[in-house]
């Protein structure tokens, strides 16, 4: 018996130094990335500025109902839309910037893979940029890769692209996308939120109303605590850095 739970145990410590040591790479791996610029998690600072952003939409029903909220508590937000979807909602986008939103990119297709070739996603970015700038008149300058799945290959066709890839900060993940209930979506955000936060959220790719009820009791517990809802470029253009620079 001793020795089963001897083996049990070193089972145990094998899988945890395996993951830990994943973990280890992956976090050294964003820490070089960082410094180039090229990818943003999360910003440095004092201030207290937070960054609300909203992955794959617009959507005819959530979209707006998160609009009428940000102008509500004037908060703004930034917006990674999907291009096929500004195509079939281009009222919505324009909104978006009439309200003073940003427009980011999110690929036209969604095509939530890693391994996709250098061709196929230089077409998704550019096809993206184009109906962005044909609805609303502005060329995007950030790009969230579907899921937050990186490599090499994406962050190289991003950056020859003048795009620089947002991410989102790793204790914000509101995990609205699982549906988790409006509390847990609530604690998610509001047990650990900090200066220079990138909030993710979700406005379209499925039934988003718990998104829409924990933002109402997220932005105003926020904005209490003495904290303003800016969007990407404000966020970084606040705290000293180039929102559009050339790479």
């Amino acid at each position: 018996m001793r020795k089963r739970f001897s083996v049990i145990l070193c089972i145990v410590l094998l899988v945890f130094v395996f993951f830990s040591n994943i973990h280890l790479s992956y976090a050294m791996e964003r820490g070089k990335l960082e410094e180039t610029g090229h990818v943003i998690w999360n910003i440095k600072t004092d201030k207290k500025l937070i960054a609300l952003t909203f992955d794959d939409g617009p959507h005819p029903v959530y979209t707006s109902q998160i609009l009428d909220l940000l102008a509500a508590y004037k908060a703004k937000a930034t917006f990674f839309v999907v291009g096929s979807r500004v195509k079939k909602y281009p009222e919505l986008a324009k909104r978006e910037i009439e309200e003073g939103h940003e427009i980011a990119n999110h690929t036209y297709n969604h095509l939530y893979r890693l391994k996709l070739d250098e061709k196929t996603l230089k077409e998704e970015l550019e096809r993206t940029d184009e109906v962005i700038y044909e609805t609303t008149g502005v060329y995007p300058i950030f790009y969230r890769p579907v899921g937050g799945y990186y490599n090499d290959l994406i962050i190289k066709t991003a950056v020859d692209k003048k795009l620089r890839v947002i991410m989102w900060s790793w204790h914000q993940d509101s995990r609205d996308w699982s549906r988790p209930g409006v509390k847990k979506i609530i604690t998610n955000v509001l047990d650990d939120y900090r200066p220079g936060d990138i909030v993710l959220f979700h406005d379209s790719g499925g039934n988003r109303s718990q998104t829409v009820a924990a933002l109402k009791v997220i932005i105003p517990a926020i904005q209490r605590a003495g904290y303003e809802f800016v969007t990407i470029s404000e966020l970084l253009r606040r705290t000293g850095i180039d929102p559009d620079p050339v790479f």
